[in-house]
């Protein structure tokens, strides 16, 4: 089989090297790529862009792959999927109907209230004065959240009324814009993705990402700084209790509302004292989690996709998963997430020490017109360590982290750091 997977972050360079570890799997085509999925795979432009669904289809025929692997939201959101299978061709991402789920917090919720899913209480606001007495009516720590695609960056927690409005009116004076004033929901947080068909759910290993910028949970919200795996300090029945409350029931409603909901449904979860409640969701995978899940999988990744993308989760055999430990840190342009500085050279990439325990997966790299390797975006790269334990993958992470030369860039020093001191407790 031949997969063409659409996109160019870490998510697609790790689902790229995945599908390149899998014997079923002859060929990988990435399109647009980057220089890093360059390496294990062919790359092909999209003039367009990702959410140019006729210029995706065409490169799908003209390589004529057996399966097309969506990787972010905004062409799932555009309807990318739906012009893929029109034409025939299996694709593993959800309908434009589907990735609602993500494109909307509104509509998220409403889902969430018909299929009877714990979560935050919540306000749909289009005007300051609404956002004003919903910040009133459930206090503080305010929760203001951009109801459209945001890249990871629209929502703002904060103690400061004045801040929450601030950003509230930001998000609405975009065209038909609205946002959602949540609950603040206390908790260590668990991203858990389920593959779906549109009827059956296979949920993969949790992970836990970091979406401050800076140490100790400081900073604006990014796209996300590093994730680890697996979460030693997680409930026991964790992942069984997500699916039987959350994941199934909104599989189900989306499918009694005719979207059938088919490809990843990422379930972004507080763990608060009243039990596991939905943050958000969204319709692809989570970047960085991916990084770490994807490393653990034993499963090969094609056979899971195509599964999902056909109809067949039912028949498929148990998954199968390392036991070791898995950790990604995110090394992030000068001034990420404001106004990421681009077109400084990436050294050392070759040269981490450690494989194949320790890689680098490529986000946001380009090649110069001198053929050297340079940033192009806010996060560049996603450096990943495995190992028997938690402090060793995360040792093994750092090392390698080390090794790399980005002129002006930051990373956090303490990713899974409390989790391997056994510091992450579930409120009782």
């Amino acid at each position: 089989m031949k997969v063409l997977v659409i996109g160019s972050g870490a998510r697609e360079h790790a689902i790229v090297r995945a599908l390149s570890l899998d014997p079923a799997v002859d060929a990988v085509v990435a399109a647009p790529g980057n220089p890093g999925i360059e390496a294990v795979a062919l790359c092909e432009p999209l003039p367009g862009g990702v959410t140019d669904a006729d210029a995706v289809v065409a490169l799908a025929r003209r390589h004529e792959v057996g399966l097309v692997v969506v990787g972010p939201e905004a062409p799932l959101v555009a309807g990318v999927a739906d012009a893929v299978r029109a034409a025939g061709i299996p694709c593993f991402g959800p309908s434009a109907k589907a990735a609602r789920l993500e494109g909307s917090k509104a509509f998220a919720k409403e889902v969430m209230s018909a299929a009877d899913v714990p979560t935050g209480m919540a306000h749909v606001c289009t005007s300051l004065d609404e956002v004003a007495d919903a910040l009133d009516a459930l206090g503080a720590p305010h929760v203001v959240k951009d109801d459209g695609l945001a890249a990871g960056k629209g929502v703002v927690v904060t103690d400061d009324r004045a801040e929450a409005l601030e950003h509230a009116r930001g998000c609405l004076d975009k065209p038909d814009g609205r946002v959602v004033v949540e609950e603040f929901l206390d908790g260590p947080e668990v991203s858990l993705f389920c593959i779906c068909d549109g009827e059956q759910v296979v949920p993969l290993v949790p992970a836990q990402d970091f979406k401050r910028v800076g140490d100790g949970d400081s900073g604006p919200n990014t796209g996300g700084m590093g994730a680890y795996s697996p979460l030693d300090w997680a409930p026991a029945g964790l992942v069984d209790d997500v699916v039987a409350r959350i994941a199934r029931p909104v599989v189900a409603e989306m499918a009694r509302r005719g979207t059938p909901f088919s490809g990843v449904l990422y379930v972004g979860l507080a763990l608060t004292g009243r039990g596991p409640r939905v943050i958000e969701f969204n319709a692809r995978f989570g970047d960085p989690e991916t990084q770490v899940v994807l490393d653990r999988l034993r499963t090969p990744l094609g056979a899971l996709l195509l599964a999902a993308a056909t109809g067949g989760l039912a028949e498929l055999e148990p998954l199968r998963w390392s036991d070791q430990h898995a950790v990604t840190v995110v090394v992030a342009a000068h001034d990420y997430p404001a106004t990421p500085r681009t077109g400084d050279a990436v050294t050392g990439v070759e040269e981490v020490p450690g494989a194949p325990d320790a890689y680098v997966l490529h986000a946001g790299t380009t090649r110069d017109a001198d053929g050297v390797l340079v940033s192009s975006g806010g996060r560049v790269l996603s450096v990943v360590g495995r190992g028997s334990s938690l402090a060793q993958a995360r040792e093994r992470a750092y090392a390698a982290v080390d090794v790399v030369g980005l002129e002006g860039s930051h990373h956090r020093r303490d990713i899974a750091e409390r989790a391997e001191r056994g510091e992450v407790t579930v409120p009782a």
